[in-house]
């Protein structure tokens, strides 16, 4: 019994698998089944409308003309968008680079404060 098929899909839908996966402890394969299930079954409800869904999600039609099933579906939408776009963002390294200071913090909750390079270079060690 044969259990995949190999299938082409577009480099920014596996991209945006890649980044989610991790989070939601999948491997980018099954991030990419898990959201092909997830549209099936949406497809296949009659108590959904996914062409609202998308009018929505697209800014073709208010977020309050859905019904609380579908405002529950976009906003795992908007959930999985976000954590896709933060998964990219790396301001780490715009900050670095710009030579600006910022602040973060670490796993334990407590506030680091990253100082660039070049201030960091007129501090007197005493």
């Amino acid at each position: 019994m044969k259990t995949s098929t190999p299938i082409r899909i577009a480099d920014e839908l596996y991209a945006a698998a890649a980044r989610v996966a991790p989070m939601a402890s999948r491997t980018t394969t099954q991030q990419i089944v898990h959201w092909a299930r997830i549209g099936r079954e949406l497809e296949a409800s009659p108590e959904i409308s996914v062409e609202d869904i998308a009018r929505m999600l697209r800014g073709a039609q208010d977020y309050d003309a859905l019904d609380p099933k579908e405002q529950a579906i976009a906003r795992a939408c908007w959930k999985d968008r976000m954590a896709i776009l933060s998964a990219a963002l790396r301001l780490d390294r715009s900050f670095a680079a710009e030579g600006r200071p910022y602040a973060e913090l670490d796993e334990q909750g407590a506030v680091v404060v990253h100082e660039p390079q070049a201030a960091r270079s007129w501090v007197r060690e005493s």
